[in-house]
């Protein structure tokens, strides 16, 4: 059997109806777990030889009265918004429903060991998984980034490029919002509202662990308007101390910080945007998948009512599942289709414990194809950029998320990631307290408290409410990205989530000797990217959602041509890359990226590899008395099979010939991107002819004189509408390139590491390197010295 055939024979599986199914209930069965859709790190606990859920050291399991429990999500796909049957099914198996999502049609869920087999077993089950445990990924930046050189906007109104008038969720420890970072200008803070789903998880479940409960109703994510309003108002967390770990004020006042009434400056990049403190990660730092979960749930519900329009995840979750069935993928990717831009972190794995760099370690969300993901890099402390290096701790590519199908055969994602790099070492700046002063070391946050040398520069003594430290982390260089995307929105409003991306892509400046698995497009410029973000149309969002934006269309404002690709950033010329990446492994450039439109921005269409999905946004309907109005909050988001339409339009390069040339697959990918911006300017790679066309296949010219292109066959649908097709089988024999790809067995020698998966006893994501701050030693929380 060819592994096409078995891929399309497991995908038939999934796509089994979706309806309800019959329960027969049995004696309970033994610790064996084999179904492929439960988790490997799940499976491997479950079948091992430690029995006592109590011993295995993991935060979702526990035994009792010697039954091993298990807290999972189970990864659904159902016309059923409500999973009706599927919560009848856990409830009757012993389980306990603790929340049903809106960002992804899935259950929080406590169930015995016994039920995850015949759970799995269920044709509406897509996947389970534990709930794993999510971490934090680990003024001068305003110089290095280009945010100082952006001109003001234009016209009598015009203003400062600050990001004000855009939202900025940050998804994290909390924010100090006392702390005089967040102040405006009238000394009124900007964090406009705060929700603690530490708290509300630990209590509106009592924890989690009764049986025969189903608190979905009470908890879930969907609202009917009558206390919409109410929460939206500032408000202290529940724990009263708004940032105890000190990981999410550091992150906020990087993405938005205002902190020019000291010197030198500590300001963030979009000092002007409004901050929605989501708190996600307790007092040590540490959270977990289904609070995350709620709080893009909270978050994709009230981003048009308030104007969030970004959102940072400074966090990881450990996972070696893809990205199609991953449950943070799938809701930060749902996010995105409900038009926010979501920016993550890409982890802090890129060497091992003997120092040797590793490949395949993005963390989740990063590891989602609508993700902006994004690694660190190391400013050395100047403004100027000609010393910029990538540093040493950046997660590199290819994503190594991986899927097993009913017939044993593995489709590993193999993605290229980050897409970008920002500066991410030794980042000054806000510093929580819990006093609310933050004067004395001793009402320091945690991380300040137990790594003095994060704010010993500083002083043990600091003005009240004006302290800061300093971290190192692709955690920090994350909200550098954000920033910078609430500019863009900010200078162009009707640009979408994915447009976003690709403009922060191609005026990107690729640093040297780094390659595409390193530093994806290159470093943020924020001066390029809020320039060429000017020179196109402002109705881009709202033509889309009217239906009367086709392929090919002008995407350039009146009068507006294409920018000069380079930037002068503190005093040096700055060439953009020009590139962008795109279906998850090919590398695109050629001015129609941006004079025409790209289907592929629309935010509702993913494509990766053979795979192409589209995400559909459903709405409550409007009510005067409620204040709600139409098309403002979503009830459900879901994703079925892309119709036939295109790609991408002719006058795009696509540099698979570029990769070609250098020998291809991991040869191409760990080329130094500058090698190959410099073969693709002597005119190598390729030009759209007749367009590439996704759903039904793709239809592409492929550098060759065939003028109807090469036509893929149609791919097989999968659960709830993810087509696939493996390989590209086109007519004339031909078979199309998948782009930059990487063999399934990527390994380089040099003694650089490949990392098959992320599956670890405790199912912790060390994303700054340590598991315990307290106790353990780290290597990029502290940056490259």
């Amino acid at each position: 059997m060819t592994f096409k055939t078995s891929f399309a024979r497991a995908w038939v599986t999934l796509a089994i109806s979706c309806g309800a199914s019959v329960i027969t209930m049995s004696p309970a069965l033994a610790q064996s777990v084999t179904n492929p859709k439960v988790a490997s790190d799940l499976r491997a606990l479950v079948n091992g030889s430690q029995t006592d859920a109590s011993k295995w050291g993991v935060t979702w399991a526990r035994a009792v009265n010697g039954q091993a429990l298990v807290k999972v999500l189970i990864n659904a796909a159902s016309a059923d918004t409500e999973l009706t049957d599927l919560r009848r099914d856990v409830l009757a198996r012993g389980g306990s429903v603790l929340y049903s999502y809106l960002s992804v049609r899935a259950l929080f869920a406590m169930v015995p060991v016994s039920a995850l087999q015949p759970l799995s077993q269920r044709a509406d089950v897509l996947g389970i998984a534990p709930n794993r445990v999510t971490k934090r990924q680990g003024s001068l930046l305003q110089d290095t980034s280009g945010s100082v050189d952006v001109l003001p906007l234009p016209g009598k109104s015009g203003g400062p490029v600050d990001g004000k008038g855009v939202g900025i969720a940050i998804l994290d420890s909390g924010v100090d919002f006392r702390h005089r970072n967040f102040n405006d200008a009238g000394g009124k803070t900007r964090v406009r509202a705060v929700v603690d789903f530490v708290a509300l998880g630990r209590t509106a479940t009592n924890d989690g662990w009764d049986k025969g409960k189903d608190y979905s109703a009470s908890v879930r994510g969907y609202i009917d308007g009558s206390s919409f309003q109410s929460d939206l108002q500032p408000l202290e967390p529940d724990s009263k101390i708004p940032d105890a770990y000190g990981h999410g004020t550091h992150v906020a006042a990087i993405a938005a910080g205002s902190g020019s009434y000291q010197a030198p400056s500590s300001s963030g990049i979009a000092s002007g945007a409004d901050i929605y403190d989501v708190r996600v990660l307790d007092e040590r730092g540490v959270g977990n998948m289904a609070d995350t979960l709620a709080g893009l749930d909270w978050v994709i519900q009230r981003a048009k009512v308030t104007n969030i329009r970004v959102v940072n995840l400074s966090l990881g979750a450990q996972s070696s599942d893809s990205f199609l069935v991953e449950p943070l993928a799938r809701a930060a990717r749902s996010a995105t289709q409900a038009g926010l831009v979501v920016v993550a972190a890409a982890g802090n794995a890129g060497t091992d414990g003997a120092g040797r760099r590793v490949y395949g370690n993005i963390s989740s969300p990063g590891h989602d194809p609508s993700v902006i993901t994004v690694g660190a890099s190391n400013t050395k402390g100047t403004a100027d950029r000609g010393d910029d290096v990538m540093t040493r701790f950046s997660s590199r590519g290819p994503t190594r998320g991986s899927l097993t199908m009913a017939g044993g055969a593995r489709w590993i994602d193999n993605l290229v990631k980050p897409d970008l790099v920002a500066p991410g070492n030794r980042l000054v700046s806000a510093l929580a307290s819990q006093d609310g002063k933050g004067s004395d070391s001793k009402n320091w946050n945690f991380l300040a408290k137990n790594y003095p040398q994060l704010s010993e520069s500083f002083g043990t003594k600091q003005a009240s409410r004006q302290a800061l430290m300093e971290l190192s982390g692709t955690s920090v260089a994350a909200p550098v990205v954000a920033g910078a995307a609430a500019l863009l929105l900010q200078a162009n409003p009707g640009l979408t989530p994915p447009l976003v991306k690709a403009i922060l892509q191609y005026t990107a400046q690729p640093l040297p000797g780094a390659s595409l698995l390193d530093q994806g497009a290159g470093q943020l410029n924020i001066e390029g990217a809020v320039r060429l973000a000017r020179a196109l149309r402002t109705d881009i969002s709202s033509a889309l959602a009217a239906g009367t934006l086709n392929a090919g269309d002008n995407l350039l404002a009146a009068g507006q041509v294409l920018p000069l690709a380079v930037s002068q950033i503190s005093g040096r010329a700055v060439d953009w890359s020009r590139v962008i990446t795109a279906g998850g492994t090919r590398l695109l450039s050629g001015d129609a990226l941006f004079t025409r439109w790209q289907p592929i921005y629309d935010p509702g269409l993913v494509w990766a590899r053979q795979i192409t999905l589209r995400g559909t946004v459903s709405y409550l309907k409007a009510d005067k008395k409620k204040g709600i109005d139409a098309n403002t909050i979503p009830t459900a988001i879901v994703e079925r099979q892309a119709g036939p339409q295109p790609l991408l339009t002719a006058g795009v390069r696509l540099l698979d010939g570029v990769a070609q040339s250098i020998g291809g697959g991991a040869s191409a990918l760990m080329t130094p991107l500058t090698t190959l911006l410099a073969r693709a300017d002597a005119g190598a790679g390729l030009t759209m002819q007749v367009g590439m066309t996704g759903g039904q296949g793709f239809i592409v010219s492929e550098g060759l004189p065939l003028s109807q292109g090469f036509i893929v066959s149609e791919g097989f649908i999968v659960s709830e509408g993810f087509i696939v097709s493996e390989g590209f089988i086109v007519s004339e024999g031909f078979i199309v390139s998948e782009g930059f790809i990487v063999s399934e067995g990527f390994i380089v020698s040099e003694g650089f590491i490949v990392s098959e998966g992320f599956i670890v006893s405790e199912g912790f994501i060390v994303s700054e390197g340590i598991a315990d701050p307290a106790t353990a030693s780290d290597t990029s929380l502290l940056g490259d010295r």
